[in-house]
């Protein structure tokens, strides 16, 4: 159905229609991301240049960031239907182009291509909620349920990745996007209608602004890759220099643009800031879980990489339970940021325990922490974006809701690539002295060549070697729990940005009363 219909007209069987094709739609990126993580390590020990292991998850996610905030921008004017075709149809296909790649180079070209599409997709089918159901309560309710399917996909991902990775391969997961590409596509085709904007402007897109917060975040990301491996100093200056000045001219460009992809505003309430904050850190410990937790325990504890899928199963399918729960209970609340100040608490401690208990961890204990860590993402990650949307003004509810993703985003590629880096480095540190405290003085320079390169601990064991893999292993659980303390500090720095926000209240909804508070700065 093609015809632009007004969001009030719609009946319930077409609303419904209408949230299963965006949910089919963003079942592709989530999946994507639950998937891959599990698959990883396998891609590395069949591809090769460990030290690209974070940039498979950093090209998607650094060109998810800009595309986002476009497209939500695009939407606003434009509307948003063809928009989510059109994301499908690039995602699906660089999904194709990923499955046969043959290096790490040209995979992490193609999951670049693939972050268009999935930036796309984000940017312009999150906003697609508050536009089809303008009345509060019904969004809170639809918000809820789209939510749910998304979560769901995230929980079943990682068994699934884990079971296709180790039965068909790793390029079996990419696969997997193809058949679901094509059903997206055409129920988004026929059910998702087409709601003509309001009469705008002519929109001038702000490209000078996306390019140069690609210049920010790109130097950044090589010098979280460079500072580690201590790199020149040139290199390491010139990085800095590139970020700053980036930095400063993107500033005052969005003080000039006509539609700034930063606007100004918007950035303007403090409730708003405070929670793009919050994005960006708990965005930063979600994907070095997701990423990062396979390495832990098919490296460091030498799981299969279903056994692996099923240890991180579980953060998928509390994430699922908790955000339901969390949507029964959020509209009732005198104080609903309570919910994900509770937990950022809980993902603070999972991650603490994880990186504490180091490699000595229990096959269910390490089940219960990625239920724990869970869990406390379930009640943090729908209340940002619905608290948000909530407090944004009309005129920039799409580009705050795709924001609010963009930034997630921004943290995810901040968190891994940092987290990527110091695994790289402190692997090198601890595999050393570790062999050297084995006391076998005969063979310690074979087996740290040997050893040099984590990713023979993806590999089948070399039986000449046999004896040496505890140690390696002890040593890459010693790098990722590294990523994981610094985790646990972004949480609890998280939890305390919530604590200096206002009582947020949504309009139509009944609360218990409590004095009012300023929204504003």
């Amino acid at each position: 159905m093609t015809d632009s219909v007004v969001a009030s007209t719609l009946t319930f069987r077409r609303s419904l229609l209408a949230v299963l094709g965006l949910a089919l739609v963003l079942m592709l990126s989530a999946l994507d991301q639950t998937v891959i993580g599990n698959a990883m390590p396998y891609i590395v020990a069949d591809l090769g240049n460990f030290n690209l292991y974070s940039w498979v998850a950093t090209s998607y996610l650094l060109t998810s960031i800009i595309t986002v905030p476009i497209f939500g921008r695009l939407g606003d004017y434009y509307g948003r239907k063809y928009f989510v075709i059109a994301a499908t149809v690039l995602f699906t296909l660089s999904s194709a182009l990923c499955s046969f790649a043959g290096s790490m180079q040209m995979l992490i070209l193609w999951r670049a291509v693939q972050g268009i599409g999935g930036g796309m997709l984000v940017g312009t089918a999150f906003a697609c909620i508050p536009e089809l159901f303008p009345d509060t309560r019904q969004r809170l309710r639809w918000q809820i349920l789209f939510s749910t399917a998304f979560s769901i996909v995230n929980a079943l991902g990682p068994t699934l990745g884990g079971i296709l990775t180790e039965q068909y391969g790793w390029r079996s997961v990419f696969y997997l996007n193809l058949p679901l590409g094509l059903v997206a596509l055409v129920v988004s085709w026929i059910y998702l209608p087409y709601i003509r904007p309001s009469k705008k402007a002519a929109i001038r897109l702000d490209w000078l602004g996306a390019l140069l917060i690609m210049c920010v975040l790109g130097s950044m990301q090589l010098l979280a890759e460079f500072l580690p491996s201590n790199g020149s100093a040139f290199t390491l200056i010139a990085l800095m220099l590139a970020c700053g000045i980036s930095g400063a001219v993107l500033v005052f460009q969005q003080r000039r643009a006509h539609s700034p992809i930063l606007p100004p505003p918007l950035f303007a309430i403090g409730p708003i800031r405070q929670l793009f904050m919050i994005s960006i850190l708990i965005g930063a410990v979600l994907f070095t879980l997701l990423y990062f937790m396979p390495l832990l325990f098919q490296g460091g504890y030498g799981y299969s990489p279903k056994q692996a899928a099923w240890l991180i199963t579980p953060m998928g399918v509390s994430i699922t339970v908790s955000a339901i729960i969390n949507g029964r209970i959020v509209t009732r609340m005198r104080n609903p940021m309570r919910l994900p100040q509770m937990g950022l608490l809980v993902t603070a401690t999972a991650c603490a325990i994880l990186a504490l208990i180091g490699g000595n961890g229990h096959y269910g204990v390490l089940m219960g922490l990625m239920m724990m860590a869970g869990i406390g993402i379930g009640f943090i990650l729908l209340n940002v974006t619905i608290f948000i949307q909530t407090l944004a003004p009309r005129e920039y509810l799409g580009i705050a809701t795709a924001l609010t993703q963009s930034l997630r985003l921004v943290g995810g590629l901040l968190g891994t690539a940092l987290t990527g880096a110091a695994v790289t480095k402190w692997y090198g540190v601890h595999v050393g002295g570790k062999l050297l405290e084995a006391g076998d003085r005969q063979v310690p320079e074979a087996v740290s060549q040997y050893f040099a390169d984590p990713q023979v601990l993806l590999q089948p064991v070399a039986q000449q070697f046999a004896q040496y893999y505890p140690l390696a292993r002890s040593a890459i659980v010693n790098a990722i729990d590294i990523g994981l303390a610094v985790s646990a500090l972004l949480a609890l720095l998280a939890f305390w940005q919530s604590t200096r926000l206002p009582l947020i209240q949504f309009p139509g909804v009944k609360q218990q009363p409590k004095e009012n508070h300023e929204i504003l700065e």
